[in-house]
């Protein structure tokens, strides 16, 4: 289920931000995103996690949201697949 959520979230990122086909494949768990990808601004952030939602079948809680899970695309995998874990 990792490398699913894995490539499921590249996905995402890729669909929701409109970035270029194979962009987000290049991404490595220190890739910043909020604040670096120009594409990920705040109104970005609402489609990206409700989109993450309903692609993976999670519920993100507003409490859930803070600076340091969009910060990199390691720490929003790691979010992404404790949420997909928990029962």
């Amino acid at each position: 289920m990792e490398n699913e959520t894995d490539l499921l979230l590249r996905r995402i990122l890729t669909d929701v931000l409109g970035l270029k086909q194979g962009q987000a494949d290049g991404f490595a768990a220190e890739t910043g995103l909020f604040g670096h990808l120009p594409e990920l601004d705040s109104m970005a952030v609402a489609g990206l996690l409700t989109e993450m939602e309903d692609r993976l079948d999670i519920v993100i809680e507003d409490d859930d949201i803070d600076g340091e899970m969009l910060e990199t695309y390691g720490s929003l995998l790691v979010f992404a697949q404790a949420k997909r874990a928990a029962p």
